[in-house]
């Protein structure tokens, strides 16, 4: 069975990303190899990838040979840096803005945990006020996590350049200390 991972930020290719957001490589060769490894450590041929935007900064050519080498059925949620990508939206199997995902999960009430997926943070989301997840990339884990909410940066910087699966997201929203509102309001 294929299991879901998100992920957002490689920004594959792309030099001056290595020194804007303090990565540890010495050239983008060495991150884009990296990236493609860790990537292949979790990710099997037949799992569902979601990434959240600013896939790569380079030529579509190579652009093409990353994505020869990744894992996975791709869907990507467009970033502000997604040049090579959209000239190669074929190689994604879908390529949208926003997204609202329902995976099945018998732990939730009605049986499906909705997640709300865009590029950007939101502060507020579609059922955020319901137990609605909301996952983004774009800050580089640069913005404050809040824990009284269900939302965090999935990007790559924030994640030791892993994607994270279904159950590694639950395990964190499950840390967090949301309340609905309707439960606060009897406080």
């Amino acid at each position: 069975m294929s299991e879901i991972f998100f992920t957002s930020d490689h920004h594959f290719g792309h030099e001056n990303i290595i020194r804007f957001c303090n990565r540890p490589f010495s050239d983008a060769r060495e991150m884009n190899q990296e990236m493609i490894k860790r990537w292949n450590e979790k990710v099997r041929p037949k799992d569902i990838v979601y990434h959240l935007g600013d896939f790569a900064l380079t030529h579509k050519e190579k652009l093409e040979a990353i994505l020869d080498q990744l894992n996975g059925k791709i869907h990507l949620i467009a970033g502000n840096h997604e040049g090579a990508a959209m000239q190669l939206k074929s190689r994604f199997s879908w390529v949208k803005e926003y997204y609202e995902l329902k995976v099945k999960d018998s732990d939730c009430s009605n049986g499906v945990q909705r997640i709300i997926l865009f590029h950007y943070a939101m502060r507020t989301w579609r059922g955020q006020s319901r137990g609605n997840w909301h996952l983004y990339g774009h800050s580089h884990a640069n913005l404050p996590d809040w824990e009284d909410q269900y939302c965090f940066d999935i990007g790559v910087d924030a994640h030791d350049f892993y994607p994270l699966s279904y159950a590694e997201v639950k395990e964190i929203m499950q840390r967090k200390t949301w309340v609905p509102p309707f439960e606060k309001a009897k406080r």
